[in-house]
C-alpha cells in the first residue's frame, strides 16, 4: 500500500513524534471524517508499506527520524510558497523553509524531495510579477536540490470563501494562468528543474507544463524498484491522477494556519483537537470512545506479482 502522511494535516510538521510512534507499534487507527463512529485498524508494517509519501510545509522536525525510515522508500512534497506570515501564519521565514529544503535533500537525495508552489492566487501584494520574482529566486536557491516542482491554481472552496476576500485574493483567469506556466516553465528549465501541474483542467502543455501526479505510480516503481498493482484514487477529484493510497491524517488539526487550507474547517475547533493529542494513541488527536465499530482493514503490499 502507499501511505499518505498526510493531505489532510502536517504530520512531518506538527507530528513526527507521533507518527514514528505508531511505525514502532505496526498500526494506528483512523476515523471514517463523513461517519466518526467507524474506525479503520490500518497495519503499517514495513512488509505491507510499498512506500510512504510525505506532504509537509515545514518538515524540519522529522529530519531527526530520517535514521530510523531506513527500511521504508518515502520521499516528500515540500511546499515553499512566495507567501508571508498574513497568508501562512504558523510557517518559519522562507530562508529557513529553503534551509530545510536542501538540508533534507542532501540527507536524501533530490529525486525524494518535490519541491510544491500552490496555490497560486494574487493580492495586491501578491501580484503575478510578485510571484514570478520570488519563483526565480527559489529556483535559483534549489538549484541542483530537486528535479521537480508542482503548480496548481487555488480552488476556492466554500469555508474559505470569507479568508479569501478578507485578502481581496483574484483567482488567475485562463490567460493569467498560461502566462505564469509559460514564465515558470522558463525560469525552471533554466535551473535544471521540471515543472508539472497538480489536478488541473486546463491543459499547459503548450506552455512547457504538464500534467502531474503527486502519488505517482511511475515515479514510485522506479523508487521501490518493482513493478505494482493499483489503480487511480477514486477518492480524489476526477483531475487528480494520484494512484491508491491510504491517508492516515485528520482534518482541522495543523497548527500552520495558512489561510488558503481547503483541510481546516475553522482555526477555532484546531485547539480542541490539539488537546486530545497523545504521542502514544493510535488515534491522531483523539482517543477511542465508546461505541466506535472498529474494522481491521486487510492490508497487503501492491508489489506485481511475477508470471
Amino acid at each position: 500500500m502507499i501511505l499518505s502522511v498526510s493531505r489532510r494535516t502536517d504530520i512531518p510538521c506538527n507530528y513526527a513524534e507521533w507518527f514514528m510512534n505508531r511505525l514502532k507499534d505496526g498500526y494506528l487507527e483512523v476515523r471514517n471524517p463523513m461517519y466518526p463512529e467507524k474506525v479503520s485498524k490500518i497495519a503499517i508494517t514495513d512488509d505491507v508499506i510499498d512506500c510512504i509519501v510525505f506532504w509537509s510545509k515545514n518538515p524540519k522536525p522529522m529530519i531527526p527520524y530520517l535514521d530510523k525510515l531506513k527500511n521504508y522508500s518515502y520521499y516528500f512534497q515540500f511546499t515553499i510558497t512566495g507567501y508571508g506570515q498574513d497568508v501562512e501564519p504558523g510557517l518559519p521565514e522562507k530562508k529557513e523553509l529553503l534551509k530545510t529544503f536542501i538540508e533534507l535533500s542532501q540527507r536524501i537525495g533530490k529525486e525524494r524531495v518535490i519541491w510544491r508552489y500552490d496555490p497560486i492566487f494574487f493580492t495586491s501584494d501578491y501580484s503575478m510579477e510578485a510571484h514570478i520574482q520570488t519563483f526565480t529566486h527559489f529556483c535559483a536557491v534549489l538549484r541542483g536540490h530537486t528535479n521537480r516542482c508542482v503548480i496548481s491554481f487555488l480552488d476556492l472552496y466554500g469555508h474559505i470563501t470569507a479568508k479569501m476576500n478578507d485578502l481581496g485574493v483574484k483567482v488567475p483567469n485562463e490567460e493569467e494562468m498560461r502566462k505564469i506556466a509559460r514564465e515558470f516553465s522558463k525560469i525552471a528549465k533554466e535551473n535544471g528543474i521540471e515543472i508539472e501541474t497538480c489536478a488541473e483542467k486546463i491543459d499547459l502543455s503548450e506552455e512547457g507544463v504538464k500534467h502531474g501526479h503527486c502519488i505517482d505510480k511511475e515515479f514510485i516503481e522506479n523508487l521501490v524498484g518493482y513493478r505494482m498493482t493499483g489503480g487511480k484514487d477514486k477518492g480524489q477529484r476526477t483531475e487528480c491522477g494520484c494512484m491508491e493510497s491510504i491517508d492516515i491524517g485528520k482534518y482541522s488539526t495543523c497548527m500552520n494556519g495558512c489561510r488558503y487550507c481547503y483541510a481546516d474547517n475553522g482555526m477555532e475547533s484546531i485547539p480542541d483537537n490539539r488537546l486530545k493529542y497523545d504521542k502514544d494513541s493510535p488515534f491522531l488527536c483523539d482517543r477511542p470512545e465508546k461505541g466506535d465499530i472498529v474494522t481491521e482493514r486487510k492490508m497487503k503490499s501492491l508489489r506485481r506479482k511475477r508470471g
